[in-house]
Parts: structure tokens; C-alpha cells; sequence
């Protein structure tokens, strides 16, 4: 293992995640990004090993010189924002402390850009590309357009594993809970 790059991506694995285990969906008046309740890192690891979460996670680094303007369809790599180095390199460091930790993973669903495949791809091995997780792709404005996602982040994981997402910066819109990066639900 690569002990100096991987303690770190440890830590802030189990920091990060701690605040973010949820129980219920609040009704919209009691909707905050603050956790309903906080676990310690051990907790929060035994819970995470039991299974029955969905973890959401934003596509690695990408070169923010490239946009998607041009792609003709998904599988266009060459005309989307694609990832860095050091986007592979951090979506290694990730899988590798998933793996370490031993937290289950049965399915990955991944919006079907290039760059949640590959990221989907580097932490888990697999990916099962899927338009719903995207967010889309009715207009921005359309108030229906993470309705798909909202149900699937609704939608009960059963123990045993957990379900990973991996898709953009969007499931704030989208989620019953206002959390910010990494996202741990318990639908």
C-alpha cells in the first residue's frame, strides 16, 4: 500500500464522511446542511460496512480549459471536460482507502460523461452509466430535472452493501438533505 498517500486519503475519508450519515429525509422546513446526527469515525465506519447508503461523489479534477460545448454524444471523450493526472491520481488514492476500509459497493452508477465513467471506473472498477444520476438533461430551469435523481436518492439501499453514485456537483438541487462534499445518505 502506499502508506504516505494513503493515511491521509484515510483520514479524510472517515472526517468527511462522519458528519453526513443520515437517518431520515427532514421535511423541507427542518432541511439543513448541518448532520442530523454526528458519528465518530469508528461508528461511522461499522455503519458504512453494514451497508444500506447511497455515497455520492463528484467526478475527480478535470482541465476546466475543456467544456462540453462540442460533444456529439457521451462516448465523444474528446470533445468533453476530461480528467487530470491528478484527478486519477486522487480517484486511486480514494479506491484504494475504499478498499482498505472494506467498505461494500454493490452497484455504481455514474452520469454518462466521460469524466464520471473514468472516475467511477478508478474507484470501484465498474460503472453502470445511468442519465438519471446526471441531473438532466431538461434546461437548467426546469424544476423536474433532478426528479429522477430524487428518486433514486429516495429509494431504500438494503444492508449488506451500499450504493455509489458518481456524478457532478449536483445533488444539493436534488437531495433531501443540503450536505456538502462528500455525501453520505441513508435513503
Amino acid at each position: 500500500m502506499n502508506g504516505p498517500r494513503l493515511a491521509p486519503a484515510l483520514a479524510a475519508l472517515l472526517i468527511c464522511l462522519s458528519g453526513w450519515a443520515q437517518t431520515a429525509p427532514k421535511p423541507e422546513a427542518e432541511r439543513s446542511s448541518l448532520p442530523a446526527r454526528t458519528l465518530p469515525p469508528a461508528e461511522l465506519l461499522s455503519e458504512l460496512r453494514k451497508g444500506g447508503y447511497i455515497l455520492y461523489f463528484r467526478h475527480a479534477a478535470t482541465d476546466l480549459s475543456q467544456n462540453d460545448e462540442r460533444m456529439k454524444s457521451y462516448e465523444d471523450c474528446a470533445n468533453q471536460r476530461n480528467l487530470i493526472d491528478r484527478g486519477r491520481s486522487d480517484a486511486r488514492a480514494a479506491a484504494a482507502a475504499i478498499r482498505h476500509l472494506g467498505i461494500p459497493f454493490e452497484r455504481v452508477l455514474a452520469s454518462p460523461f466521460c469524466r464520471t465513467v473514468e472516475t467511477a471506473q478508478l474507484l470501484f472498477g465498474r460503472a453502470e452509466k445511468m442519465e438519471e444520476v446526471r441531473g438532466g438533461p431538461s434546461a437548467a430551469a426546469d424544476a423536474e430535472r433532478y426528479a429522477a435523481l430524487r428518486r433514486i436518492l429516495a429509494t431504500p439501499v438494503h444492508g449488506g452493501s451500499n450504493l455509489a453514485i458518481v456524478s457532478h456537483g449536483n445533488p444539493s438541487t436534488a437531495s433531501p438533505v443540503r450536505p456538502t462534499s462528500p455525501r453520505v445518505k441513508r435513503p
